[in-house]
């Protein structure tokens, strides 16, 4: 049998012209800042995939601790990462993903659009942003560089997928570096301090940040959608003392569950 062309693949010379020559690549993602260059591609059999190529050793870096996190934790909503391949010319490697149809949040017209949808159809976004990270809880992991960037949403399905969690990592941790990589609207305190602890205190804080950025009508946090009940729950998650917050994100998520179904 003729093996899958990107899932049976060990190594190619230079990504985008095997790729090329597999199938038809429909986008190409230069400008990014990970220092991956990524590909959609699609097969003859109608398949398409994502794929992903670390070209410089901070990307292949990131791409390492991405492959070790998709090994640990799997969850319907992460977008996994499921073959990796060689790439002779840079001795580097991409990573092949499911490609998943959706706009990421973080460009202003998308976002826009979520945050003008009914408050019923955000809060389901929003359960399983947090279910997915009671998964990534389990496995012993942190959320790192979490942003509205990865948050897939799919209009006309009503479904939210995550995408790009390459900075997730085994916690708790001791930050050795002047910071954590991320966006300033979702970072916690300690993700600022060299030496601070990163636990799952951190992952509560940029949880409760995203439930109170995406259940708001604006970026200027003025038109809350929420109740007051549910913005109590944002309130403590995103207290600067970790030890004022909740201890993780099941006691985070019970506590966001019991408040939305109170109404």
């Amino acid at each position: 049998m003729t093996p899958h062309p990107l899932l049976g693949v060990r190594e190619v010379v230079v990504v985008e012209s095997y790729l090329r020559t597999a199938g038809e690549v429909f986008r190409v993602f230069r400008e990014q800042d990970s220092g991956c260059v990524s590909y959609g591609v699609l097969l003859p059999e109608g398949e398409r995939w994502f794929v992903k190529e670390a070209v410089t050793e901070r990307a292949q870096r990131s791409l390492d601790r991405a492959w070790a996190f998709h090994r640990a934790v799997r969850h319907p909503v992460i977008v996994p990462q499921i073959h990796r391949f060689a790439v002779r010319e840079s001795g580097r490697t991409a990573t092949v993903m499911p490609w998943c149809r959706g706009e990421p949040l973080y460009g202003v017209t998308a976002r826009s659009r979520f945050r003008a949808l009914p408050v019923p159809r955000v809060l389901h976004a929003l359960d399983r942003i947090l279910d997915a990270h009671l998964a990534v809880e389990a496995a012993g992991h942190v959320a790192v560089d979490l942003y509205d960037g990865a948050f897939l949403f799919d209009f006309e399905a009503d479904d939210l997928r995550l995408i790009d969690l390459d900075e997730y990592r085994p916690g708790p941790f001791v930050l050795t570096e002047a910071r954590l990589p991320g966006s300033r609207r979702f970072m916690a305190p300690e993700e600022w301090q060299r030496g601070s602890v990163i636990d799952n205190r951190t992952t509560v804080h940029v949880l409760a940040r995203t439930v109170r950025l995406l259940l708001d009508a604006g970026d200027d946090e003025r038109a809350w959608r929420g109740t007051a009940a549910q913005l109590a729950v944002v309130e403590r998650g995103t207290r600067a003392d970790p030890r004022e917050r909740f201890s993780g994100v099941r006691e985070l998520a019970a506590a966001w569950r019991a408040a939305t179904s109170a109404g």
